[in-house]
């Protein structure tokens, strides 16, 4: 167990996120002693998505507007197919994860997740990896795309799928007991 206390994480997410890949990090992070933030372009609850349904919901902490990235030591991007594509198209929710980008903070993206930081002109000559059906819009922003269940470059980390989670949250929470506390 790793000591995230002092840490603060935003999960960005809207309608239509993957509920395994931000349900199960969420708990990882929460339960090595990190805060964790919901941050969405919409108010109140969002709904997850899983296996073809909806699923289950999760209250939004702070709006895209309202949440301040100074405020958090790292940003994940769980997927979904509908999750990062509605969240590419609002303008807040990009601005949001380039400041991360910008500032050089630590970045985790699963699955569908990385389409975000395409959005972001983030991928290029990075090692990034992801779910394997934007392989190819990652290649084309310039990202060198490999097969690994999770992929580490600076302040980037992703990974493929559901059935990579527990390597994948072995790894966040690792990189962000190493993060400075921003707070």
């Amino acid at each position: 167990m790793k000591d995230l206390k002092g840490r603060k994480v935003a999960i960005l997410a809207t309608n239509g996120f993957e509920e395994a890949e931000l349900f199960e990090p969420k708990r990882a992070l929460e339960e090595n002693g990190a805060e964790v933030h919901i941050i969405s372009p919409e108010k109140g609850r969002i709904k997850g998505w899983n296996h073809e349904n909806w699923s289950k919901d999760i209250g939004v902490h702070k709006t895209t507007l309202e949440a301040n990235p100074e405020d958090y030591d790292a940003l994940f991007l769980p997927g979904g197919v509908i999750n990062p594509d509605r969240l590419r198209r609002d303008e807040n929710a990009v601005e949001f994860v380039r400041s991360f980008i910008d500032n050089n903070k630590l970045v985790a993206a699963i699955c569908h997740g990385p389409q975000m930081l395409i959005e972001t002109d983030a991928v290029d000559g990075r090692r990034m990896t992801s779910f394997r059906s934007i392989r190819k819009d990652l290649i084309n922003a310039g990202a060198e795309w490999v097969d690994e269940e999770v992929v580490v470059d600076n302040n980037l980390i992703t990974s493929r799928s559901p059935q990579d989670l527990k390597a994948f949250n072995r790894k966040l929470v690792e990189e962000i007991a190493k993060v400075e506390e921003t707070v």
